[in-house]
């Protein structure tokens, strides 16, 4: 060990004597200076190294080494008189020189340290095992999958012979061959089987200094190809049916710019690929804004948004949503539909809706909900009366499926291949009824006809036609009805010329018609016409055990109507239905069973007690009202009952005024007055 004396404690004396101080080459006999505050002193005083002023008290005979750092050429010179000639004297610049590179040794090493530190923990990270050798065969990198793999402890691969630890390696070959070996297959002693390259490294000469390898079992290799090749099936899969879809698809990356479209897209919007992929999401946009960028900022998915597109400005409906996978985003997917073509459809279904409701009967037996005895009765009688031409009279309350009935009789007669007119007088003013039920003909006094109009009976011809509340058909055009029933033909408002008729009638009412016969407000023999065939439906409150079928049957209805997804209705709601009397029997049902479905949560699927209505509450208005009404006058009554038609007409419409005019068969002007003269709020 090499003894040092150090002159001068200045922040360079400091400096250097910490190097000394930290080296195991070196002992410090002793730390001079003349101020006894400067750091070098108080620095020996701290660590208990020999100090003082004077550097004659330490210079002796064993002293080594003296650095003189006070930067005084006097100094120099007198420790250079008085040393030893064994005594080697160092000037301070040489010593700071000496410290600096001795400093930055250390750097490098520290630097070095923790560069291979870095290296091992990304090779260790790695799945796939590592070896290599030098070129004694010694194994110089062994990563933690190599040891998982192999079986073979790092501390104890490190350093021995290849061939010693891992017998059937093949490394060794690489300093002959000096050509890489790619994907082999080997198996270990442990029986695991292995896919390995073995790779030769070469220096800038070409010299082989080591050989390197790199492995996985081979199962793992086999699951990687066959996920592969199921990635690759359902990446065909997909993209198949984007491009065969009719709908406009386009996607787009997390940074909105385009990564495909299909043709679809390019017809609608009349953009290329070479226009949309690789560019924002905003490129295909000519009024207003992007929904992808919408959707990539926050996430969620965005429905029916109207967008012109493209350079002929199509109008599109857009849906667009985000694409996460495992939490982060990826990108979006949007689809878009062609407004022309919706339109065109909705036309199509409208016309469709219209043909439905005026001229086609929509629904069949096996639509009537039930098994009860009373209903099967009516059922068997109706199928029986399907099969004859007599007319057929419909009896029962308000709500119990008259319609449903008269629907089903016409698709299962012969004549369900043509037209079914429903007709509901109660809803056509008594001085329109006659000409819209058996038309009408205009002519000038010289015998010439200048208008013809065909009345419903016409239009029904060879078909059936649906007279709902017969009871309230008016004297006059009871013998009319009647002339029809008797001699099959009509004759036209205005006009002596019969016309032959072939109509099946099918009649309904809820009245006491026997009671309207007593009373001279309905014709007897009209009477015993339509009652050749008369089917009595019963009403609810006769047909409990059919409650539940029907609950379930109208849920699906109302799911459709209202998009909703209710499952069914507990017993303990079933119970409580099944409580009440029914007095508006299927529609008061439906009605109750639309109001609970409208007020319940979208997460909810089971009707539950709460979400009903008080029945028994409910009825007790009923009757309270039917008392009251026994104790007003007339006018207050009719006034009442006008103003809750309107009220109900005007809802039904949802707000239309026009529509609601045309319903209730009265100018808008008109309505407009009652409207103001009831108080009826119209939501606008």
């Amino acid at each position: 060990m090499q003894k040092v004396l150090l002159v001068g404690g200045g922040k360079g004396g400091l400096a250097i004597l910490k190097t000394l101080a930290e080296s195991s080459v070196f002992h410090v006999c002793g730390v001079v200076d003349i101020d006894e505050q400067s750091p070098g002193i108080q620095y020996a005083k701290q660590h208990d190294l020999p100090h003082g002023e004077n550097w004659r008290d330490f210079l002796s005979d064993s002293i080594d080494i003296v650095i003189e750092v006070t930067g005084k050429q006097k100094v120099f010179e007198e420790i250079r008189e008085s040393r030893s000639k064994n005594t080697v004297l160092v000037p301070g610049s040489v010593a700071n020189l000496i410290t600096k590179l001795l400093g930055e040794k250390e750097g490098l090493i520290q630097q070095l340290e923790s560069e291979s530190k870095k290296r091992d923990l990304i090779f260790n990270s790695i799945e796939e095992g590592m070896i290599g050798i030098d070129p004694n065969g010694e194994v110089i990198f062994f990563n933690a999958s190599a040891e998982k793999i192999t079986g073979v402890q790092t501390k104890y691969a490190m350093g021995k012979k290849i061939a010693d630890i891992i017998p059937e390696s093949r490394l060794m070959t690489m300093f002959e061959s000096r050509r890489a070996e790619i994907n082999q297959e080997l198996t270990l002693t442990n029986g695991i089987k292995i896919i390995t390259s073995r790779i030769p490294l070469q220096d800038e000469s070409g010299r082989v200094i080591g050989a390197f390898a790199v492995f996985k079992e081979k199962t793992d290799i086999l699951h990687l190809a066959e996920e592969v090749t199921n990635l690759q099936e359902i990446r065909t899969l997909l993209s198949a049916i984007i491009q065969s879809s009719d709908d406009a698809i386009s996607v787009v990356d997390e940074e909105g710019r385009g990564l495909l479209i299909n043709p679809a897209y390019t017809r609608i919007t009349g953009l290329t690929e070479e226009e949309v992929v690789g560019k924002p999401a905003t490129a295909d946009i000519s009024e207003g804004e992007s929904i992808h960028l919408k959707v990539l900022q926050t996430r969620r998915s965005i429905r029916g948004q109207k967008l012109s597109v493209g350079p002929n400005e199509k109008e599109v409906i857009v849906n667009v949503a985000p694409i996460i996978v495992n939490g982060q985003l990826k990108g979006s997917v949007g689809v878009i539909h062609d407004m022309s073509e919706i339109q065109s459809l909705t036309r199509d279904l409208d016309r469709a809706r219209r043909i439905i409701r005026t001229l086609e009967a929509r629904y069949t037996f096996e639509d009537i909900i039930g098994n009860s005895e009373e209903l099967t009765l009516a059922v068997e009688q109706a199928k029986l009366g399907s099969k004859t031409p007599a007319p057929v009279l419909l009896r029962g309350e308000i709500g119990t499926g008259k319609e449903l009935f008269a629907h089903a009789i016409h698709n299962t007669s012969k004549r369900k291949f043509n037209k079914f007119l429903r007709v509901q007088i109660a809803s056509i003013p008594y001085d329109k009824l006659e000409i819209e039920l058996f038309g009408q003909v205009e002519e000038e006094k010289n015998g010439h006809t200048i208008n013809r109009k065909k009345g419903l009976f016409e239009e029904a011809q060879n078909g059936s036609i649906f007279l709902d509340d017969i009871g309230d058909l008016p004297p006059n055009i009871q013998s009319k009805l009647l002339r029809i029933l008797q001699d099959r033909e009509l004759i036209r408002v205005g006009t002596t010329k019969p016309i032959p008729i072939d109509v099946r009638v099918i009649a309904a009412t809820n009245m006491n018609l026997e009671r309207a016969i007593a009373s001279g407000d309905f014709r007897e023999d009209l009477y015993y016409r339509l009652n050749r065939m008369p089917i009595q439906i019963p009403p609810i409150r006769k047909r409990i055990e059919d409650l539940p079928s029907l609950c379930n049957h109208f849920i699906q209805k109302i799911n459709q109507d209202y998009g909703r997804n209710v499952e069914g209705i507990t017993e303990e709601a079933l119970n409580h239905i099944k409580d009440h009397d029914w007095p508006g029997n299927l529609r008061e049902l439906e009605n109750v069973l639309s109001r609970a479905m409208i007020f319940m949560d979208y997460q909810e699927t089971i009707i539950k007690l709460e979400h009903l209505p008080n029945l028994k509450l409910d009825s007790h208005h009923a009757n309270k009202e039917r008392e009251d009404s026994e104790q007003r006058d007339l006018t207050k009554l009719v006034d009442g009952f006008e103003k809750d038609v309107i009220a109900y007409t005007l809802c039904k419409h949802d707000g239309n005024k026009t529509a609601t005019a045309r319903a209730l068969n009265i100018s808008v002007r008109n309505l407009y007055y009652k409207l103001e003269k009831y108080g009826i709020d119209t939501g606008g």
